[in-house]
C-alpha cells in the first residue's frame, strides 16, 4: 500500500534466444491461473501470506518472461517456489493488542459470500476517491488488499497493520490499542466502504416530503428512489434494508411516517429478571379502605407493566383506571403518569401508592389532600401540626370547582374512615355546626404561618370568604406547602391542574375518623434478614428480540421530535415495521448498557436459528420475495465491561463447515458449538427457497413461538 515498485525488464528481442537463459537452456514457464485470480490493489497482482505468487506476463507475441512478486508488506518478502493452491479464508488475523475486536468484526466481512466475490474481482472503476463524506477510496484499497491476503493460498496468520493505520488515521476513536466495541467498528466499516465505494459521483439534492396520507408502497418506493440517488454501491446492494417509521404526537395526535434505510437491526434483549413490588392502592372515589397489593413486575419493565400487574390483582373492572403516585415526607413526590417510566427509576426503600378510579383521568383537574396533625406541633415550624399519613387523590369534573365541591369531594374520600361510634356524632355537627365561632374563625384554628401569602400562591386564586357551617377545615395551599388559606363554602377556586388542600387534624376529627389507615405506608420492598435469592435471567429467542424492537415506545427526553402542527419538540411515540430486508442481514444484540450511574452487560443466552430463518411475518411488503436467512458469521465476545476477549464464529459456504477464528488461531468448530451465550453479533445471507420441501423444518425456537 502507497509504494511504488519499480520493475526493469531486460528481454533479449533474438528470436533464437526466445524463451531460454543465458547459457541456452529451456525456460520453464508456469501459468498460474486460479478460479479467482488474487488481486493486491483493486486489479492488480496480489501477494499471497507472505509468499510471492507468479504470473507470466506475455509482452509480445511469441516471447513471455516469468514475473515473481514479493509481498512488501512490512518490509520482508519471502520467495517462494510454486506449490499447490491450498483452501483459502482459514487465515487468521494477528493481535497487534487489543486487537481482537477489529479481527472479529473483519473476519465476519472478510467470510461475507458477495463482499468476497466482489473485492477478488477487478473494483477500481467504483473507487470513489471525490466523495467528501468518503476516505478517497483508501479504506477500500486497505480492506480489499485484505481480503485478497486472506483469500489467498495459505494459513500463516496475517497481520493487518496497513489496515488499522488506515483505520486510525480516518477513525481515530480506533487509534492506539485499547478495546472497542466490535459493533462499532462494524458499523464504520459498513458505512466508509460505501462511500468509497459509492457510484454516485455527484449527489444531487431531495427535498423530502411530509406524509400526507398516499399508500405505503408508493411512498415506500420513492424514498428507496430518492436513497438510491444518491446513494449506489455494492453495501447499499447487499446490506440495505428498508423499515417503516411511525411517529405519533401524543398531544394533537398527528401522524408522520417515514422510509428509513438500515444495514443493521440493534435488537433489545427482553428481560425476564423479575422483581417484587407492594402498591397502596386506594379508591379515589372513597368505596373502600386502602389495601396493600403486592405483584411480581419484570425488573427492567416499565410503569405499564406496573399498572397491568395491579389491573389483574385488584380485579379492575372495565372502564376503570389506576393513577400511579410517589409519596415522600407525607406528600405526593412525583405523578407516574408516563406508562413507558421505567422500573428501575423506583428503588425498593419508596413508596408507591395507586389511585382507583371510575374512567379516565387525561385532562382532569386533581384534588390532592394532605393530612396535618394539629394536635402533634412541629417544633421546627412553631406550632403548626406535623404532616402525616397518606394523600388523597380525587378528579374534579368542574374547572372551577366551589368550597362546597371541595369539602364534598374531601367528605367522600374520608367516609371510609369514618368510625361506626361516631355516625351520631357526626349528625349532631351537622346540625349545630362545630367547627365555626362567631367571629368567623375556625376553632381548629390557623395561626400567623397559616397566614396567605400571595406571592408564594402561584396562579392559584381563591374568591369569597363568607362563612358557613363547615364539617371540618380545610387550607388551600400551594405547590411548595409554604402557606396556607382557608376555604368556605361559597369560596370559588381558580388553579392549574391539580388543588392542592391541607386537612388539619384536631381531637374532633380523630374523633369522627380513624387516621390510622392512612398511616405506615409499606415499602416498594422490605429487605428481610437474610438475602434473597436472585432470579435467573432465562433464555430468549431470537423472535422475543426483534419483537421487543418493532414494540411501540415513546422518544427519550434527548430526542424529542418536531411535531409540524404543534409547532413544538414533543416527546412522540415511535413504532417500526420492517418493510424491505437486504441480502446479508446483520442483528445486533445490545448486550452493553449505559447510563450516567450504572453500566452494565447481559449475558443473556439467545437461541437464534442457524438455518431456516423465516422472517416473513415480520416483513410488511409482500412482493413474493424470499425472507428465509441462514447464519454464516457470528462475532462474540466474552467477559465483562473492563474488557473482554472478542473472537468470531464463519462458516466456508463451499465447505459447509465452521471454522472458530481467536486472532489468529484458526480451528474446525461444530454447528452445534457456535450457539452461546457471547454471540454479539449475527450475521445471515437470504436463502433463495423453491419450495417447502427445499425449506425443511423451521427452527424450534419460531415453532415454539
Amino acid at each position: 500500500m502507497d509504494q511504488e515498485i519499480l520493475l526493469e525488464l531486460k528481454v533479449d528481442s533474438s528470436p533464437s534466444q526466445s524463451g531460454k537463459d543465458s547459457t541456452g537452456n529451456e525456460l520453464a514457464l508456469v501459468a498460474l491461473e486460479p478460479p479467482r485470480s488474487p488481486m493486491s490493489i483493486a486489479g492488480g497482482p496480489a501477494m499471497s501470506n507472505g509468499h510471492s505468487s507468479s504470473y507470466s506476463l506475455n509482452l509480445w507475441p511469441g516471447s513471455a518472461v516469468n514475473s515473481s512478486f514479493k509481498d512488501m508488506d512490512d518490509g520482508f518478502g519471502v520467495h517462494s517456489s510454486v506449490r499447490r493452491v491450498e483452501k483459502g479464508g482459514l487465515a487468521g488475523l494477528q493481535n497487534m493488542g487489543n486487537t481482537c475486536f477489529m479481527n472479529s468484526a473483519l473476519q465476519c466481512l472478510l467470510h461475507t459470500p458477495q463482499l468476497v466475490e466482489y473485492f477478488l474481482q477487478d473494483y477500481s472503476e467504483e473507487i470513489n476517491t471525490q466523495n467528501p463524506l468518503g476516505m478517497h477510496g483508501e479504506l477500500a484499497l486497505a480492506f480489499g488488499d485484505l481480503l485478497r491476503k486472506l483469500w489467498s493460498s495459505g494459513r500463516t496468520a496475517i497481520a493487518p497493520r496497513v489496515f488499522k493505520g488506515k483505520l486510525a488515521l480516518f477513525a481515530p476513536q480506533f487509534s492506539g490499542y485499547n478495546q472497542h466495541d466490535s459493533q462499532e467498528l462494524l458499523a464504520f466499516l459498513l458505512d466508509g466502504l460505501h462511500e468509497d465505494l459509492n457510484r454516485v459521483k455527484q449527489k444531487p439534492y431531495i427535498e423530502m416530503k411530509d406524509w400526507s396520507g398516499e399508500p405505503d408502497e408508493e411512498v415506500a418506493d420513492e424514498c428507496w428512489r430518492n436513497h438510491k440517488t444518491r446513494n449506489d454501491s455494492v453495501i447499499v446492494d447487499v446490506c440495505q434494508g428498508q423499515y417503516k417509521s411511525t411517529l405519533v404526537c401524543p398531544i394533537c395526535s398527528k401522524i408522520s411516517i417515514t422510509f428509513d434505510p438500515f444495514m443493521y437491526l440493534s435488537l433489545p434483549l427482553p428481560s425476564t429478571v423479575t422483581r417484587i413490588m407492594t402498591v397502596t392502592v386506594f379508591h379515589g372515589d372513597g368505596s373502600g379502605l386502602p389495601m396493600p397489593c403486592t405483584v411480581s413486575v419484570l425488573k427492567h419493565g416499565n410503569c405499564r407493566d406496573l399498572g397491568q400487574a395491579l389491573d389483574s390483582a385488584c380485579g379492575l373492572k372495565s372502564g376503570e383506571s389506576l393513577l400511579l403516585a410517589e409519596v415522600y415526607d407525607h406528600k405526593i413526590y412525583r405523578m407516574l403518569e408516563n406508562p413507558f417510566e421505567p422500573l428501575v427509576s423506583i428503588k425498593d426503600e419508596d413508596h408507591i401508592v395507586a389511585y382507583r378510579f371510575c374512567g379516565k383521568g387525561a385532562g382532569r383537574k386533581k384534588l390532592e389532600i394532605v393530612h396535618r396533625d394539629k394536635c402533634t406541633p412541629d417544633i421546627l415550624k412553631g406550632n403548626v401540626g406535623k404532616y402525616f399519613g397518606t394523600p388523597l387523590i380525587t378528579y374534579m369534573d368542574d374547572d372551577s370547582p366551589s368550597g362546597a365541591d371541595i369539602y364534598l369531594a374531601a367528605s367522600r374520600l374520608l367516609s371510609p374512615l369514618k368510625r361506626a361510634c361516631a355516625s351520631t356524632m357526626a349528625h349532631s355537627g351537622e346540625e349545630n355546626g362545630f367547627l365555626l365561632e362567631a367571629n368567623g374563625e375556625t376553632s381548629s384554628g390557623c395561626n400567623g404561618q397559616c397566614e396567605p401569602r400571595d406571592q408564594s400562591m402561584g396562579n392559584t386564586e381563591l374568591e369569597g370568604t363568607s362563612s358557613q357551617e363547615l364539617p371540618f377545615q380545610l387550607f388551600l395551599t400551594d405547590d411548595r406547602y409554604l402557606s396556607c388559606k382557608p376555604i368556605f363554602k361559597d369560596s370559588v377556586i381558580k388553579s392549574g391542574n391539580r388543588i392542592k388542600v391541607v386537612f388539619e387534624w384536631t381531637e374532633k376529627e380523630q374523633k369522627l375518623y380513624d387516621s390510622s389507615n392512612l398511616k405506615d405506608l409499606p415499602e416498594v420492598y422490605h429487605k428481610t434478614g437474610y438475602r434473597a435469592k436472585k432470579t435467573r435471567q432465562e433464555a430468549v429467542s431470537l423472535f422475543s428480540c426483534l419483537e421487543a424492537f418493532l414494540t411501540e415506545e415513546p422518544l427519550g427526553p434527548d430526542d424529542m421530535w418536531y411535531c409540524p402542527s404543534c409547532k413544538e419538540h414533543r416527546q412522540a411515540t415511535k413504532k417500526l415495521d420492517l418493510w424491505m430486508l437486504p441480502d446479508i442481514l446483520v442483528f445486533h444484540l445490545k448486550r452493553f448498557s449505559y447510563s450516567r450511574y450504572l453500566k452494565n452487560k447481559l449475558d443473556t443466552f439467545v437461541d437464534f436459528p442457524v438455518h431456516n430463518l423465516d422472517l416473513s411475518k415480520y416483513v410488511k411488503q409482500k412482493d413474493g420475495q424470499s425472507y428465509t436467512y441462514e447464519l454464516y458469521a457470528i462475532s462474540n465476545h466474552y467477559g465483562g465491561l473492563g474488557g473482554g476477549h472478542y473472537t468470531a464464529f464463519a462458516k466456508l459456504i463451499d465447505d459447509n463447515r465452521w471454522y472458530s477464528f481467536d486472532d489468529s488461531r484458526v480451528s474446525p468448530v461444530n454447528e452445534a458449538d457456535i450457539k452461546t451465550s457471547a454471540a454479539y453479533v449475527l450475521f445471515y445471507r437470504r436463502v433463495k427457497t423453491e419450495s417447502k420441501a427445499e425449506l425443511g423444518e423451521t427452527s424450534q425456537a419460531h415453532a415454539g413461538l
